[in-house]
């Protein structure tokens, strides 16, 4: 049971949210419980919605986007976006279980996706604060400055959603995966 009002349904959501809402269902078929939970707040669901919307045209590519997000939901002990993550993953990003596993571990069968995600698990254990070797490491292998800034974008928008979802006990709307005990 979460600790906030979860909207049974997009009319009982704030009249601001519910446009918000639409665009979710048209979009995705469904509203999962994040976006419900979140339109508690019409300004942080449009805030959400609009930095994943842009992140969306950015340079990265929905497997690293995806590969980052697991990353971060576990190291953040988030079931809800593993789960959610961990669909995404498998049947729009089309990673296979050992990719996925190596992504929820922190690391990546795809050398260049690896820099990516072993980036990402340092800016979330070192709260941003990253070393200059770290930022160069990724850039290495590849990455552009842009990418670089949008893989810390990332983290971001996963660790707004991990903290939401964490602290209001977002009921499980996906098959269910669950974090590694630490």
């Amino acid at each position: 049971m979460p600790r906030i009002h979860l909207p049974g349904s997009i009319e009982a959501a704030p009249t601001a949210s519910r446009p918000l809402l639409e665009g979710v269902n048209k979009m995705l078929g469904s509203v999962p419980n994040l976006f419900r939970l979140t339109a508690n707040s019409p300004v942080a669901l449009e805030g959400y919605l609009g930095l994943n919307g842009a992140l969306s045209k950015g340079s990265l590519s929905p497997q690293t986007r995806e590969r980052i997000a697991l990353a971060v939901a576990e190291i953040n002990g988030c079931d809800y976006c593993l789960s959610a993550h961990a669909y995404l993953a498998k049947n729009l990003a089309k990673l296979d279980d050992a990719e996925i596993n190596a992504n929820r571990s922190g690391s990546s069968s795809d050398p260049k996706a690896d820099a990516a995600v072993r980036f990402a698990v340092k800016l979330v254990n070192e709260r941003g604060r990253v070393a200059a070797a770290d930022v160069a490491e990724v850039k290495m292998a590849g990455y552009s400055e842009a990418e670089v800034v949008e893989i810390v974008a990332h983290v971001a928008l996963n660790t707004l959603t991990n903290y939401l979802n964490e602290a209001f006990e977002t009921p499980i709307d996906f098959p269910v995966v669950s974090a590694n005990a630490a």
